[in-house]
């Protein structure tokens, strides 16, 4: 084989301590090489497929795609060829030398942990084609890219150490070759009935015929008797048709979750799925997947969608986001739809009304799979919200249409239990409610902790009325789109309101002159803090605690401003609401200092120990330690 341009290129260092791994059993089921290997010869034969729709000289006389494997005893290799899209020279660079694109530098954070164990966790990272080094200790690739000159081929090699080799060759077909030479003990997989069972366990779903060359001796033509030759032929093994196009009842749930496999590179089964088929003015089919397991990139803003787009059973494009809201991007599956043109383009993709049909069918489609989920398994639905529930809570203010769907699936925590644990519907909340409770009452805080202890909750505690904790920086954002849960509205205990009021008893005629005896009190504090705050008035909200801030019904809360805060926006300046226990002892003593000095050090501190409570910082918490420290040494109360 003439070679040219050949060189000697090192590693991504990334790239090392994957092979490493690798090399080093990190899959604890070898076989499953197999299944990666094909796979991505799948996904060159689905790319060749689309371009050519449009440049069908891409074909190069050839349209039958296949995957063929062959074995060499002798030599102790497998072949597996494509005959699909095929790679350039800077291609098998960026694909085979490096990880850039890849997530393998968070997969490798992992080195060292007792996860490395768990051999699905590779599946989450895209680099299936470094499996072949599990079995391999050389593995030899020659390609060339569809539509290129015979010239314009590419070899590939390494040992799975610091370097690889790659030069130009001649390769007369399109399409990608890949040479595993085995390691010592893994003989196994130079058996054609061994490599016909996992492809047959892996990779019957591939919509692709997968081919293994066998060998039969005839008998030769003019000879003497006895004399025979052999014939190479290409046996079958798969069933070569897409999963989806199958009848449902002839499906089996392993083949189900193998095509999940496929499509998501997931080593993990699927917690759930739905197939459908729908006829009539539209007509497509869906195979949508839930997750069991989220994806490591699922906060990254480049995350992929995982929806495929075939026309006809042609695939048209990976991460087809137009059929899928934001919210639901953790779904995996595929659309096949017979209403779109072939040569769909993304403007049609954008504008088409078939699409926004499409889109809102799939939605409702998986919010009833969750909804069915969440009802018939909730141990299950639990587990998906431990791993879904974050992007869940972005539905309210994306899907307005959708929102009473999703408000059931919601979970939160609440004072109704004593954990952190977000178990709680919105359904089971209502049915709690106590006699002559108006609305749905929450709070939200930076941690859990910090919510079932706020002041704002002692009322509310002493009444026995349940509260939903809420403290994940969305949650603040997710409750300005919720208005209302079964003819209830939410409130935020933070927040002044009327039916908040209403909880408080009634006072007593001791507690009325007791609250008028302390008035010029309020007065010195209102002239006192001035503009700093937008009223001083007394509560009888709070039992415990001496003072809190709240924000009127129309402002700006708290979180809302850190949300703000953390985008790099500014904000109004939030004007807070003191309120004042008249029944608290520090708050009467407090109100006999006659002298001004050490008034004003006093309400320094029970702002700062207010604001600390609501925030959970201050701007001078340095400032409020020497003060507190102050007037405890000094005991001037």
């Amino acid at each position: 084989m003439s070679m040219r341009r050949q060189e000697t290129c090192g590693f991504q260092s990334e790239v090392k301590q994957l092979l490493y791994l690798m090399i080093h059993s990190l899959y604890s089921n070898k076989e499953i090489f197999l299944r990666e290997l094909i796979s991505n010869a799948s996904d060159a034969a689905d790319k060749l497929r689309f371009l050519a729709l449009s440049q069908p000289n891409l074909y190069e006389g050839d349209g039958d795609l296949r995957v063929r494997l062959s074995c060499n005893k002798t030599q102790r290799t497998i072949i597996i060829s494509d005959n699909g899209i095929g790679m350039r020279r800077e291609e098998v660079i960026d694909n085979l030398g490096t990880i850039a694109k890849s997530g393998t530098k968070a997969f490798l954070k992992l080195t060292g942990s007792d996860k490395l164990k768990d051999s699905q966790l590779i599946g989450q990272f895209g680099v299936g084609f470094y499996s072949a080094f599990i079995v391999a200790d050389t593995v030899t690739v020659r390609t060339r890219a569809a539509g290129t000159s015979p010239e314009e081929g590419v070899f590939w090699q390494s040992n799975g150490e610091g370097d690889y080799t790659i030069a130009d060759i001649n390769k007369p077909e399109r399409g990608t070759d890949i040479t595993l030479h085995l390691r010592e003990g893994e003989d196994e997989f130079l058996d054609d009935w061994r490599l016909k069972s996992v492809i047959g366990k892996y990779s019957d779903h591939i919509a692709l015929p997968v081919e293994i060359q066998t060998s039969i001796k005839k008998a030769r033509e003019g000879s003497e008797e006895g004399e025979e030759k052999e014939v190479v032929t290409w046996e079958k093994v798969n069933k070569a048709q897409a999963l989806w196009t199958r009848n449902k009842a002839e499906i089996s749930d392993e083949e189900y979750k193998e095509f999940y496999k496929h499509l998501s590179h997931n080593f993990s089964d699927p917690l759930i799925w739905s197939h459908n088929r729908v006829e009539g003015k539209q007509e497509y089919t869906s195979l949508l997947y839930i997750p069991s397991q989220a994806p490591w990139d699922m906060w990254h803003r480049e995350h992929k969608h995982g929806l495929k787009l075939y026309v006809q059973r042609v695939f048209i494009m990976d991460d087809a986001e137009q059929f899928m809201p934001n919210y639901l991007r953790f779904v995996k599956g595929i659309i096949d739809s017979n209403d779109l043109p072939l040569n769909i383009s993304r403007e049609i993709l954008q504008d088409s009304r078939l699409i926004n049909n499409l889109k809102g069918a799939m939605t409702k489609r998986v919010l009833s799979m969750l909804d069915n989920l969440a009802k018939d398994n909730p141990e299950q639905y639990q587990s998906f919200w431990q791993n879904f529930g974050l992007v869940l809570k972005e539905g309210p203010g994306e899907d307005p249409n959708n929102i009473k769907t999703i408000d059931k699936l919601l979970r939160f925590a609440s004072t109704y239990g004593d954990s952190a644990a977000q178990n709680v519907t919105l359904e089971d909340y209502v049915n709690r409610m106590v006699e002559g409770q108006e609305k749905i009452y929450y709070i939200t805080a930076d941690n859990y902790a910090a919510a079932k202890s706020s002041p704002h909750l002692e009322l509310l505690y002493k009444k026995g009325i349940e509260v939903i904790l809420l403290y994940e920086r969305i949650d603040e954002w997710m409750m300005s789109y919720l208005t209302e849960f079964d003819g209830k509205s939410f409130q935020s205990v933070s927040k002044v309101d009327p039916s908040l009021e209403k909880l408080v008893n009634k006072e007593s005629s001791e507690q009325k002159e007791a609250k008028k005896a302390l008035e010029p009190f309020v007065e010195r504090v209102k002239i006192y803090l001035g503009e700093r705050i937008k009223e001083v008035r007394f509560t009888h909200r709070l039992t415990d605690t001496p003072v809190v801030v709240t924000t009127a019904a129309n402002d700006m809360t708290t979180q809302m401003a850190k949300i703000f805060a953390a985008t790099g926006q500014s904000s109004p300046e939030i004007k807070y609401i003191f309120e004042l226990n008249p029944e608290h002892k520090l708050v009467k003593r407090i109100a006999e200092i006659g002298e001004d000095v050490l008034f004003g050090e006093w309400i320094e501190l029970l702002l700062d120990q207010a604001l600390l409570a609501e925030r959970g910082t201050l701007e001078d918490p340095n400032q409020f330690i020497q003060r507190m420290n102050k007037l405890l040494s000094a005991n001037s109360c």
